[in-house]
Order: structure tokens, then sequence, then C-alpha cells
């Protein structure tokens, strides 16, 4: 090899080795930009992850990611969308959200999109639910929100994400543990839900951490309890439901699925630049700055627990469905 040729090897690799981490990584043949149908309004769970990964996924595959907001029907516009309507040439995605993603078609026979339609990639966070009231609120504890519940049915108001969301079920499972009932006020999404408590026009929303958490740590809204099996590091101070003789724990997990048919070759592009994700540290940094619990599963793996939850959600909505109308 002469010294030209030496030279030039030794400026390619140089401008290699210049790269971000990431960078050098194989590009996504689908096309440099990939569209991200979310079913909810901007400032809820869905954007929140979007906000949290896309930047890091971006320079894995080498692809600028556009969100399109598609809200209503607690998801189902933008899933419909997705499995009846999206070509499945990689370039059109969508975050896909546990257990709306099932419960809008097992609540609601006119909804005809199923998870057998869509190509699961990767499932990011499972995001615990919270009870959340605006700092002002008379309500310091779970029990005081609970007590007037009991003292005065069905005048206590509760937001949620929308028909069919954890925070929906949530609502519901607790009424049944508790015998309360509560003025069930849907929202399109985490966002208007936690922001109609913190304006004082709702008493409280049932919501998750991760959303909610910069407004809890700016002292804005006030957690009263949370929908884990133990306390979280994240807010020890705060008791779980299970603590007050609540038998309720539930969350919403977030991820990243295609439409049907999305060729095997994107498929595994996709996953391999998650996989390097997870992997980063600074993302894991972000991730827990946020309070989002990272709960990876890809693929296969990411199906089965789908189809596990479409189980667990039919289950539940046959014991409930009664109560619920």
């Amino acid at each position: 090899m002469n010294s030209k040729s030496l030279k030039k090897k030794a400026l390619i690799i140089a401008a290699a080795l210049a790269l971000p981490f990431g960078a050098a990584a194989q590009q996504y043949s689908a096309g440099s930009e990939v569209t991200v149908l979310q079913g909810f309004s901007p400032g809820g769970g869905s954007d929140a992850l979007a906000q949290l990964v896309q930047p890091y996924l971006s320079k894995e595959l080498g692809a600028n990611f556009v969100n399109q907001y598609q809200p209503g029907a607690t998801g189902a516009i933008a899933w419909t969308r997705l499995a009846k309507q999206t070509r499945a040439d990689g370039r059109t995605i969508s975050i896909t959200n546990t257990p709306m993603l099932m419960t809008n078609y097992i609540m609601n026979p006119t909804i005809t999109y199923s998870i057998d339609e869509i190509t699961p990639l990767a499932n990011v966070v499972t995001d615990p639910g919270v009870i959340v009231v605006r700092a002002e609120s008379p309500y310091q504890t779970v029990e005081e929100l609970f007590e007037a519940a009991r003292a005065n049915p069905e005048t206590i108001t509760i937001g949620n994400s929308g028909v069919g969301g954890d925070d929906y079920f949530s609502t519901i499972m607790v009424e049944k543990a508790t015998g309360l009932k509560f003025i069930k006020v849907p929202f399109q999404g985490d966002g208007p839900s936690w922001a109609a408590a913190l304006a004082g026009t709702i008493d409280a929303s049932f919501n998750n951490l991760g959303i909610t958490f910069p407004q809890i740590q700016a002292g804005n809204l006030r957690v009263l309890a949370v929908f884990t099996e133990d306390r979280l590091p994240e807010i020890p101070d705060v008791p779980t439901l299970r603590e007050k003789g609540i038998d309720v724990v539930a969350g919403s997990s977030r991820g990243y699925s295609g439409p049907k048919g999305m060729s095997a070759e994107h498929v595994q592009q996709f996953i391999a630049a998650m996989d390097r994700v997870i992997a980063n540290p600074d993302f894991l940094r972000d991730a827990r700055e946020r309070a989002f619990v990272i709960d990876y599963r890809s693929g296969d793996d990411y199906m089965t627990f789908l189809k596990n939850q479409e189980v667990t959600f039919k289950a539940i909505w046959e014991e409930v469905k009664d109560q619920a109308q």
C-alpha cells in the first residue's frame, strides 16, 4: 500500500473515531425520516416517552423522528390508522400503550383493529399509577380524599387519561375495592388530566408517575398514593394503596410498534438500535431523572407481553363492566 493510500485510510479511521456514540451504527434502510403516531395530546405519557427515547434512537438509526399527534378514542384513532391504513415500509410507527391498546377493542366492538394487526417492536417503560392533587388541595392524604368520597358519594371528581386507559381502569378497581363511587372525568391523555388537577377543576387525577414527576418535583402537585407493590425510591414517603388495605396495582407500559408486515430487516434494525439505546448510560441517567421505570422487552417478547395483557384485561373487564356502565 503506497503512502497516499495509507494517508487516506488514516483519515477515514480518524473520522470514524470522531463520530459520537452510535453514529457509526447501521443506518435505517427504510429512510431518513420516520413518522411516529401518537394517540394522545402533547404533554402526556406518550409524548414524554418520545422526548426521552427519540433523540438517542435518532442517533442510533441515523433517522429523524417526526411526532404526529392524533388524540381521541383513547389512542384508537392512531392505532386504527397504524393497523388499517399504514404501509408496512418502516417509515411509520406508533407509540403503543397498555392497557388501552387492547382495552379499546375489548370494551368497544366497533373498534376493529387488534394487536394481531401490528408488529410489536419494543416496550421501553412501565409507568406506575399515582393519585395526584394540586398543592393547595384540602386533601393531604389518600384517606382524606377517600373519606370525602364516602361522606359525599358521587361528588369527588377524578380525572383519567381516557375511557379504557390504565387510569380509567384503576379508578374502577379502586371503586370496587373500597365501595366508593367517584365522578370519572376522561381527558385526551395524561397531560390534560394532571393539568386539570393542577388548575383545581377536578379534585384529583389518577395518573402516572413519569409524566407527573416534574410537577411533583416543582411542588405543584402532591402525590397521595402510588399503585405499586412496594414504595418507590423516587417518592419514598408516598404510601402504596396496598399499605392502606386496597389491593390495586396498576400502571401503563409504553413502547413502539409498526404495522403488520413490516420487514424483518427494518424490525431487526430498529430493535438493534433500541438495544444500544437501553445500554447507553446517558439514556439510563435521563430515564432515572424523569422517574421512568425501564421495562425493556422487544420483538416476540413484547408480543407475548401484549397477549398476556389482553387476557388479563378481558378478565378484568368482565368483572367490572357492569359497575363501569
